[in-house]
């Protein structure tokens, strides 16, 4: 499932095999929340824009169409004609985002669904089963992510339950992977780590949930209100206790500087809505650093987005163009700036790959980090 070819530092260059394909890590994963990318793109213009894994939500999935028309029309993959690897989250990032529509109780969770109000529950079982209605390859434990910074006995506590939730999840996937009309019989449970910004609880978390011997493992609730250093500062406190022969994913994670540092912290897998949402307001990334196509200077300028870019939308417009279908409020300017911005984090996962393959990525990380966190 996953061969860890070489290593530079801490930074590893893999390969992760899954029944819809072969991955090559470090990899960023495309989020197409609702089985497709806000901003208009299709299952095609993730294979041109180079995308090797496609990212859905359980949770919003579930609501609409529902995992069961999903699975009536032979699981997520055939649903939007895209044949390549799949991962499905939990559900469990919604007990945060919806922390006024939701009660935790030691059984799951119940929610007020955002759209209509009506009320849904969800625990570890009903995750395990939505995501295997959906046939994702990848499917993700069902835990809580917690609010940073949040005091230290409720993290000690939701922690404890994050991990009893696993357990029961894993007994839930082995038991479905099992039934003979499962839609993916080979999906697998990636377990997360949780445990706030307290470095302490989130190594034992990472020991107990090792001990589970799945096939990958993420840190999850980052990003959601720590600063940077924080963030490398749990990472860096719990890569040395994940298995090193498993995945390693760092969830809704990041800018590009974000990515680089925690490939150089010993990540593989990452996921973000931000380089989607940003493009929909025309903030656009180059090899330079980001710029605002909605600036005036941009108005004559007759260059592409990024002259070092070779993406599609690069290959064709200018900046002028697309700046005008954002004034003109055009959906066309989201979907060309969307297109560019995926585009680009992929292909600096490519180069990042490159630069493992080739022993020269901590030049890379020299060069680029700083520099891709530059606003032009």
């Amino acid at each position: 499932m996953f061969e860890l070819k070489k290593t530079e530092g801490k930074a590893r260059r893999g390969e992760f095999t899954c029944a819809h394909g072969t991955v090559q890590t470090p990899v960023f994963m495309n989020v197409g929340t609702q089985a497709a990318i806000k901003g208009a793109l299709s299952a095609e213009d993730l294979k041109n824009i180079g995308c090797q894994v496609e990212l859905s939500n359980t949770y919003h999935l579930h609501l609409r169409p529902t995992d069961k028309v999903v699975r009536e029309l032979g699981g997520l993959h055939k649903f939007m004609t895209w044949d390549g690897p799949i991962l499905t989250d939990s559900g469990g990032f919604q007990v945060f985002s919806l922390a006024s529509l939701r009660k935790i109780k030691e059984e799951g969770v119940t929610f007020a669904s955002h759209i209509d109000g009506h009320k849904i529950f969800m625990g570890p079982e009903e995750s395990m089963q939505i995501q295997s209605n959906l046939g994702s390859d990848i499917c993700m434990a069902f835990d809580e992510c917690i609010e940073n910074p949040s005091p230290r006995d409720y993290v000690k506590q939701s922690v404890d339950r994050t991990y009893r939730w696993l357990v029961r999840c894993k007994a839930e996937n082995a038991r479905l992977n099992a039934l003979p009309d499962t839609v993916n019989p080979h999906q697998m449970l990636w377990g997360i780590n949780q445990g706030g910004t307290y470095a302490d609880i989130r190594v034992d978390h990472m020991k107990r949930i090792a001990d589970l011997d799945l096939p990958g493992y993420a840190i999850g609730g980052l990003a959601v209100g720590e600063t940077a250093e924080e963030m490398y500062d749990i990472i860096e406190a719990v890569e040395p206790h994940m298995p090193k022969e498993k995945t390693r994913y760092l969830m809704g994670v990041g800018t590009p500087s974000n990515i680089i540092e925690a490939v150089a912290r010993g990540v593989d897998f990452f996921d973000c809505v931000m380089p989607a949402r940003n493009a929909r307001h025309a903030r656009l990334f180059t090899w330079d650093g980001a710029i605002n196509l909605k600036n005036a200077k941009y108005q004559l300028d007759e260059n592409p987005i990024d002259p070092k870019c070779d993406c599609p939308v690069c290959r064709r417009y200018t900046r002028a163009y697309i700046r005008h279908l954002f004034v003109a409020d055009e959906m066309l300017a989201m979907r060309l700036s969307v297109m560019h911005n995926l585009y680009f984090y992929n292909k600096l996962m490519e180069k990042i790959r490159d630069a493992l393959d080739q022993g020269r990525f901590e030049e890379f990380r020299r060069e680029y980090s700083v520099k891709l966190g530059r606003r032009i």
